[in-house]
């Protein structure tokens, strides 16, 4: 039977993915830049090293990202949910969001399909803002009530 645990379980094998896909991306950056420009329609002669700066920009945010993400499944897994710790994985996660959306925008200079980038990531950067904001306030709440009795 599925149940949260084994949820929490699959996410982190999810993330733990997306970690080795990072690894491999930044480790081929410069094979897989020239074999898109070699396949793309768009006329990219000369942008490689664009592309390379866009990647290995991008890697930083992404990969603090998913650090963050590790530690706050770690905590949801321990049974910590609730907590100042977890709002504060939160607010970096969506500031990750917002840098690699910013690093998208800037990067739409040299190749528009950027800008679905820049939406996607602007918008996740704001619902997990809005997340975090739900975790502040129900930690606030247990706070509170943790201190009543």
């Amino acid at each position: 039977m599925w149940n949260e645990e084994k949820s929490v379980g699959l996410t982190r094998i999810c993330t733990l993915a997306f970690m080795a896909l990072l690894i491999a991306v930044v480790a081929t950056a410069p094979w897989l830049t020239s074999w898109f420009i070699s396949i793309s329609r768009a006329p990219l002669e000369g942008s490689q090293p664009l592309f390379m700066v866009t990647i290995y920009t991008g890697a930083l945010p992404a990969g603090y990202l998913l650090f963050n993400l590790w530690l706050l499944l770690g905590g949801i897994k321990a049974g910590q949910i609730f907590t100042l710790a977890n709002v504060e994985r939160l607010r970096r996660i969506s500031w990750c969001c917002f840098a690699g959306a910013g690093l998208a925008l800037v990067s739409a200079w040299y190749y528009s399909p950027w800008l679905i980038v820049f939406v996607s990531a602007a918008f996740m950067g704001l619902i997990v803002r809005v997340v975090k904001n739900l975790v502040a306030q129900a930690a606030s709440m247990k706070d509170e009530i943790d201190h009543t009795i």
